[in-house]
């Protein structure tokens, strides 16, 4: 077997289990014997270490693992403080307007609005830290209610909830019968 494919098999098998592993694990799996396997692994790490690049291979009790070099962790701490930048599609805006201007609402009442489940909406709202729970409600099950967080405003430009947008009561009706209309549609087919 060509040594490149050897070394493309070793390179996968380090990448994917992420933790350093044993020489004789290596050695199965690529179905050659120890010694061939630590020669390849051995010829690896001097190539990494001449290319200047970002990875290397270090050599761990017998077990060898692939893992960044040490000249990259600026690099590395400075991307980890980029922030994530969140994209809201249409049915967390939706999720989380009803929540802006229902809450403290709970998820079951979010559904009853929505129509359809909203486990996942509500779940990346939190992870996004634009909704938190805000206690529970003193009913049976004593179900979590939602609310806005700080950066909720922060994001949306207002320094509290009163100053979002009044819906129009016309407005209102008028989602109204277009969503009737909708439904009476939808029985029709």
């Amino acid at each position: 077997m060509e040594i490149d494919k050897l070394e493309a098999m070793i390179e996968a098998i380090l990448f994917t289990m992420g933790e350093a592993v044993d020489l004789n694990r290596i050695a199965l799996a690529i179905g050659h014997d120890e010694e061939t396997t630590k020669k390849v692994i051995h010829n690896m790490m001097d190539h990494y270490e001449e290319e200047n690049r970002g990875i290397q291979i270090i050599e761990l009790e017998g077990a060898f693992q692939l893992c960044t070099k040490t000249s990259m962790y600026e690099v590395l701490t400075k991307i980890a403080h980029i922030p994530k930048k969140h994209t809201l599609t249409d049915v967390l805006l939706e999720t989380l307007s009803i929540i802006a201007y229902k809450q403290p609402i709970t998820k079951i009442e979010i559904e009853k609005i929505r129509g359809v489940k909203s486990d996942h909406a509500v779940n990346k709202l939190i992870e996004y830290n634009l909704v938190c729970e805000v206690g529970r409600l003193d009913a049976p099950g004593k179900p979590i209610v939602f609310g806005t967080t700080e950066e909720f405003l922060r994001s949306f430009g207002v320094q509290s909830i009163e100053e979002l947008p009044v819906i129009n009561a016309d407005k209102v009706e008028d989602f109204k019968l277009e969503a009737e209309k909708e439904v009476q549609l939808q029985l029709e087919i």
